[in-house]
């Protein structure tokens, strides 16, 4: 898979549990977006992974950043998983895998998206793509992010 660090997101718009469609490039000028790909809703390592994001929004707030988790399941779906584990973020479903794809993190075999964070700077640049190794590895945590973000918005414009 060629990387896309450095480079412009895939621009995107998908079915959000928390309302109205979001639209990736909606963002671009204002804030920096985290976005989480993972395997599936209510699974057990996605069901530690996605609420420690949530729980920490306030900060992620702080550095002007959006999460955004993105799988196949469907709205249904992340609306009783987001109920059922308190995740405040929006979870948007990509149902055919066509957006995890354009990243490059769809896993065929298995019908569904790898493990992957993406940072995507205020511009619109992927800054930083983390893709794990295995199904069951979670290796990026919130202190970690938290800390490269605001590497991120020390930096000069």
């Amino acid at each position: 898979m060629a990387t896309l660090l450095g480079q412009p997101a895939p621009d995107f718009t998908l079915k959000s549990n928390s309302g109205p469609d979001i639209t990736l490039s909606s963002f671009r000028g204002a804030k920096n977006v985290l976005l989480i790909f993972y395997p599936l809703d209510f699974s057990p390592v996605c069901s530690i992974q996605l609420p420690e994001f949530s729980s920490q929004r306030d900060f992620f707030d702080d550095e002007a950043t959006e999460i955004i988790g993105v799988n196949r399941d469907s709205i249904h779906t992340h609306k009783a998983w987001a109920k059922e584990y308190g995740i405040s973020v929006p979870l948007l479903s990509d149902m055919t895998g066509s957006v995890a794809r354009k990243f490059g993190v769809f896993n065929d075999a298995a019908n569904m998206s790898k493990r992957a964070t993406f940072l995507i700077d205020k511009s619109g640049k992927v800054v930083l793509e983390h893709i794990e190794a295995e199904a069951g590895d979670y290796t990026l945590h919130v202190g970690e992010m938290l800390d490269r973000l605001k590497q991120l918005n020390s930096q000069p414009a």
